[in-house]
């Protein structure tokens, strides 16, 4: 008995030391070596600090930055990414920071851009926290042949013709918004409105519609429990990583496991009843789910009922979830920084307007019409340059690799800064910081001189599936509106953007409207 207990201690004292010799690898001697690495390759950044790395000094430059608004005007990116501006400013674009004892290097070049990109097998999505799998899960987190077989199922709904038949549905919810704003309009012909949240039911219902064929009222729980899981997850992402911590039970951590089933029972249940209504012939498949549910059905049937062929039914989820959460998001984003920016230059506002009663009138917006508004696209194109829907891209590099001149070792991250590419004067000129939607008269490609330095929906193999639904969606919307109303700044209005997983008015968006 005494031989078998000293070989149980000796067993309890070697694994002990195996973890703590890990836990200061990890700690302390990984991040010291790669720190050296990056620095003899002429890159800057601060000196790395134990477990947290710069993690403090964003929570608090973050903080004092949302604390304040300012004038609209202004540059936006010191206030939405601080601390990486911050960086930029002191060390200059070839730099890194500290996310916990991960250095992230900043990738600023187009032609690095466009490298990294292209070569998606080699520069990866991040392993995200665990928690923040509640989240973010779905085709946008898949890597490798997942990816592929995910994204093959989900290309047909998002084809032109898929498109078409939806616009109805975009129109509807369009329309019911517009006519919720009219009854607010007073009998003078005005009113001030916050346009955040209109915008915003406008673009759950619509996806709602165009997703499962019911209204935003039947979604509004799920769009509920969205909302409430990313601010948790924005949470999750700005605090210290620290393995094995979403196994406790703190609170935060016991409310987003309970969000994820909530909604997992309540997609199950519209999946279940889909599937059903399908197999009796019930129903057409013209939504996003009804059409994922028969590609997939088509998969499973052409591989031999194969356990590799198709999607499970979690699969299904996820990309549900994937719908309600990015295409509300870009979308209501989208709209609303153009009519803030269309309030401060009343001459686009007029162009656009002139173009829209060109093409159809007073009467209701087809489809077809929609590709013919090549003002308001250009529009849209600068408003997603100055305000792009996210920040920053994160890719992971696993291993040894070379970019461009930079030697990346296994175990640093990469960051391509968005918003700092797209304000960028050396790329875009000195008049980078001005709304001059006419540099993009001849397209993207013109505009960026052929350089990967635009890229708000991504670029390269991976470039977001549902762009084209976003701009067919928010083409409908702002034609509508055009149509209806002219509107301009409140006094009241407060300029802050700031960064919750994508680019939202922190105290949303006072406007007023006058019905034409």
């Amino acid at each position: 008995m005494e031989i078998a207990y000293d070989s149980v201690l000796i067993f309890c004292a070697f694994a002990l030391l195996s973890l703590a010799w890990r836990a200061f690898y990890l700690v302390w001697l990984r991040p010291r070596r790669l720190e050296r690495c990056l620095r003899r390759q002429g890159l800057m950044g601060n000196s790395y600090r134990p477990l947290h790395g710069d993690a403090k000094k964003v929570s608090i430059m973050l903080k004092e930055a949302n604390s304040r608004p300012i004038n609209l005007s202004d540059d936006i990116v010191p206030r939405v990414i601080p601390f990486l501006y911050k960086t930029i400013q002191q060390y200059g674009k070839n730099s890194f920071t500290w996310v916990g004892p991960i250095p992230r290097v900043n990738i600023m070049k187009p032609e690095l851009i466009r490298e990294v990109f292209l070569e998606a097998g080699r520069f990866q999505k991040q392993k995200p926290n665990p928690l923040a799998n509640f989240l973010l899960t779905g085709l946008v987190s898949y890597e490798g042949e997942k990816w592929a077989k995910h994204r093959k199922l989900l290309n047909p709904a998002f084809h032109v013709e898929k498109l078409k038949l939806m616009s109805p549905a975009f129109h509807l919810s369009c329309r019911q918004m517009i006519s919720k704003m009219e009854e607010m309009v007073s009998p003078e012909g005005s009113c001030e409105l916050d346009v955040w949240p209109f915008l915003k039911n406008l673009t759950a219902d619509a996806l709602s519609r165009t997703a499962f064929g019911s209204s935003y009222e039947e979604g509004r729980r799920l769009f509920q429990l969205l909302q409430e899981q990313t601010y948790l997850t924005m949470e999750v992402f700005q605090s210290v990583y620290i393995p094995g911590w979403w196994y406790l039970p703190t609170k935060r951590n016991k409310r987003m496991k309970k969000i994820d089933k909530e909604m997992n029972t309540l997609l199950n249940d519209i999946i279940t009843k889909r599937d059903k209504a399908m197999k009796d012939g019930k129903t057409a498949n013209e939504d996003l789910l009804g059409i994922l549910m028969e590609s997939n059905s088509k998969e499973i049937q052409e591989g031999g009922n194969s356990k590799n062929a198709g999607i499970s039914m979690q699969e299904v989820i996820e990309e549900c979830k994937l719908f309600y959460l990015a295409g509300q998001e870009t979308t209501s984003n989208l709209l609303l920084w153009t009519m803030v920016l269309l309030s401060k230059h009343p001459n686009w506002q007029t162009l656009a307007r002139e173009e829209v009663f060109q093409v159809f009138g007073k009467n209701k917006p087809e489809f077809a019409g929609l590709s013919r508004l090549k003002v308001v696209t250009m529009i849209f194109y600068e408003v997603l340059r100055l305000y792009p829907p996210g920040a920053t891209l994160n890719r992971a590099v696993y291993e040894d690799i070379n970019l461009g001149e930079l030697y990346l070792p296994s175990g640093v991250e990469i960051v391509l800064p968005t918003i700092l590419v797209h304000h960028d004067p050396e790329i875009w000129g000195d008049d980078v910081k001005e709304f001059k939607p006419e540099r993009f008269s001849e397209g993207v490609m013109k505009a960026t001189k052929g350089q990967v330095s635009y890229f708000p929906f991504g670029w390269g193999p991976r470039i977001c599936i549902g762009q084209n639904f976003a701009m067919a969606e928010a083409k409908m919307a702002l034609a509508m509106i055009l149509q209806c109303f002219t509107f301009e700044l409140s006094p009241s209005y407060t300029h802050a953007p700031t960064s919750v997983l994508t680019l939202q008015p922190q105290y949303g968006a006072h406007l007023i409207l006058h019905k034409i």
